[in-house]
């Protein structure tokens, strides 16, 4: 595809990446901006798709390593996580093309709202009282559940998989906010570039247009990771509250509107 974007195009497309990798990196759901932002565009659907794929690989792998510089994330301690979320993503990303999506659409948002409401009258949903606790190792079939469940979700549909991946591991591997942060970006970075890889054999990937939002999302990317790390919980917990609903809102008007 041949791009005919007007310069105000390319310089709107790298503020909303700048703004998508700092809310992504801390929360997740940058998606709901740059997805939206290409499609404005002019960008067909699914190469929209491929292409924020590309561009969210950038910021994702950029706040992984942010957190794993801060020892927010052990390895060690999630391979079989890496590995359920990396077949989940490649049978999400099968599913998109045998499965009817309508469904799901209908469902989501009732399911965002629902995190949201207990996130927000749960003291104990962020995992204000276990910052102090040591991170032990999660049963391989708590992993195993979860990788595949989120890395299935991410393949096939994919907004807000990086709030479900923060709350889940505070409820699931009861980790503090930070390590919760830290373990949805490293998965999000695997289904992501796995996604990637099976938009890419498609030939549903502008790659010129996906660098130049990549960049720009590990830019915005880098500064929300050490936001979150520098500032905790009271920064990170109203960010969190506000992108869920936007997501629960965003959904609600596209399935239901």
């Amino acid at each position: 595809m041949d791009l005919l974007l007007d310069p105000s195009h390319w310089a709107v497309l790298a503020v909303i990446g700048i703004i998508a990798g700092f809310i992504d990196a801390i929360v997740g759901g940058g998606g709901l901006l740059s997805i939206p932002a290409l499609l404005t565009v002019g960008i067909p659907p699914h190469l929209a798709l491929g292409t924020n794929k590309l561009a969210a690989c950038f910021g994702s792998l950029t706040s992984s390593v942010t957190f794993y510089k801060q020892q927010l994330f052990n390895p060690k301690l999630w391979k079989a996580c890496f590995f359920a979320t990396l077949i989940g993503s490649v049978t999400g990303c099968i599913l998109v093309f045998l499965i009817d999506p309508a469904w799901l659409d209908k469902i989501l948002p009732l399911l965002i709202i629902g995190i949201a409401i207990y996130t927000l009258f749960s003291p104990k949903a962020m995992g204000d009282k276990n910052v102090n606790l040591p991170i032990e190792r999660s049963s391989a079939r708590k992993q195993i559940t979860q990788g595949f469940i989120l890395g299935n979700y991410d393949g096939f549909a994919g907004p807000g998989i990086g709030a479900f991946w923060t709350v889940s591991s505070v409820s699931i591997h009861k980790l503090p906010l930070l390590h919760s942060c830290g373990l949805a970006r490293v998965m999000t970075s695997v289904s992501n570039v796995t996604a990637l890889l099976i938009f890419a054999s498609m030939g549903q990937v502008q790659w010129m247009l996906g660098l130049w939002m990549g960049v720009c999302m590990m830019a915005g990317s880098y500064i929300g990771a050490r936001s979150a790390i520098r500032f905790g919980i009271p920064f990170i917990k109203p960010i969190f509250i506000v992108m869920v609903l936007s997501i629960a809102i965003h959904l609600t008007w596209s399935a239901w509107g």
